[in-house]
């Protein structure tokens, strides 16, 4: 949770950064992108959001949250997949390639902590 908190304290400040650039005297929305391996838990970002904002401009603000799933590149099949997640022994994701098996070295999608947009007036 300390890891969320960080994270909307973060995401906040830009937030806020961008609005009284703008002007703005309240943030409606704010929409961020999540990766499903970012090691961000969303409910506890929701969570954060609503305590973080408190006092803020952002406090009746609206937080969306668009996970993005893990996508890998197989550098033998030239293929890029969404890999199944099986769990090895120390409770670790193996992101394997469908067609030949191979563990992937290269993640191309899904670690990303993002603001994507926020609505200001």
């Amino acid at each position: 949770m300390t890891h969320e908190v960080g994270i909307i304290t973060q995401t906040l400040d830009i937030a806020l950064d961008r609005a009284y650039t703008k002007g703005a005297s309240q943030i409606h929305w704010l929409k961020m992108r999540i990766g499903r391996d970012s090691g961000v838990v969303p409910e506890a970002l929701e969570f954060a959001f609503d305590v973080v904002t408190k006092g803020t401009i952002a406090e009746d603000a609206k937080l969306e949250i668009e996970t993005v799933p893990v996508i890998c590149h197989c550098s033998k099949c030239d293929l890029d997949f969404q890999p199944i997640k099986p769990i090895d022994e120390l409770n670790q994701p193996i992101y394997e390639c469908p067609l030949c098996g191979k563990l992937s070295e290269q993640v191309l999608a899904g670690k990303e902590i993002e603001l994507v947009s926020l609505e200001v007036s």
